[in-house]
């Protein structure tokens, strides 16, 4: 990730913590294009992340950052993997790290975050009743709150996912980019890297890609905000899903969020829990990638686009696998 550190907010290469986060390999989906009828199907691993998950690129940028700003001591609320990236770039710079998992988390989340010395704090409720409890704590404590676009470098890290994936595909754009949303940090920041490359002068011709939001049908506010053309996501109420990083119930960026998906000319598409475990298994036999539910989700919801139409044959389409199955949800 930091062959693109002039695009990145670390000045000192001496504060740039790395554990070999980027470069995820982008894979070609024969089969399971061919039984959908399309030509060109591709999916981006991020499995292959440190930490086995796209939040590598975030944190790496977000602690790499706070270093360089003097910070010691941070906060964050977590569903459990972007807590586990948190804990090993933190361990590396010598930060220490303070978590709020929700109770009901995955244990393999627990014991990779606790192995690294950081502290976990158990929440009875919801991610977004973890956030409240760390932003009072952090308040209280005067730590540094690296909590989903409460700070401005976890989406820096990620948008370097939007300049690989062009360089990728030889400086062209893929026509559809079909992503797992919780927070939507990644689809922002791949519309910012967009930005940032028609600015230098970059960008290939013709128009950006659709950018397509998919969550589980139990944890939904984007899409219903989009589907009832909304200004602002409302918070969903009793959040449902095996996906633990779509378990997302309060969007905190949710004007940016339907801002990148409206302005793509793009849909959000609802997924159930029986067509996310299909779409894994369906990878892991056709494909051999074993991908976590919600990567598994993009394929679930590019099928519900086949059957409405929303896809050509022809189209280049990319699926994004934002972590391994090997670990859990």
């Amino acid at each position: 990730m930091w062959r693109w550190s002039e695009m990145l907010p670390v000045g000192d290469p001496g504060a740039r913590f790395s554990l070999g986060e980027g470069d995820t390999p982008l894979l070609m989906l024969p089969r399971v294009g061919k039984k959908l009828g399309l030509d060109r199907l591709y999916l981006k691993d991020e499995g292959s992340n440190p930490s086995g998950t796209f939040k590598a690129r975030g944190m790496a940028a977000a602690i790499s950052r706070a270093f360089e700003l003097g910070v010691r001591e941070v906060v964050l609320p977590t569903a459990g993997n972007a807590g586990g990236a948190l804990a090993i770039y933190a361990a590396r710079a010598g930060i220490h790290v303070n978590v709020f998992l929700p109770a009901d988390a995955p244990a393999v989340h627990r014991r990779e975050i606790e192995a690294t010395g950081a502290e976990v704090h158990d929440v009875e409720g919801l991610l977004h009743d973890a956030g409240n409890q760390a932003a009072d704590a952090g308040e209280r404590h005067g730590w540094f709150n690296v909590a989903t676009f409460k700070e401005p470098y976890r989406v820096e890290g990620k948008k370097i996912m939007g300049y690989e994936l062009l360089e990728q595909f030889d400086w062209e754009y893929p026509d559809v980019i079909i992503y797992p949303t919780g927070g939507g940090t990644g689809l922002i920041g791949m519309w910012k890297a967009f930005d940032e490359l028609e600015a230098l002068g970059w960008a290939p011709e013709g128009g950006r890609p659709r950018m397509v939001s998919v969550q589980a049908e139990g944890c939904a506010p984007i899409v219903k905000a989009l589907e009832n053309g909304a200004r602002r996501i409302e918070s969903w109420k009793g959040a449902v899903t095996s996906a633990q990083g779509l378990r997302v119930p309060t969007v905190f960026a949710d004007k940016l969020v339907l801002q990148v998906v409206r302005e793509s000319s793009g849909i959000g598409i609802a997924v159930s829990e029986a067509e996310i475990f299909e779409a894994q298994e369906e990878l892991a036999n056709m494909e051999g990638i074993h991908a976590c539910l919600e990567g598994a989700a993009t394929l679930a919801g590019l099928h519900v686009m086949v059957e409405m139409g929303q896809v050509e044959k022809g189209e280049r389409i990319l699926l994004f696998n934002t972590g391994t199955g090997l670990k859990g949800s």
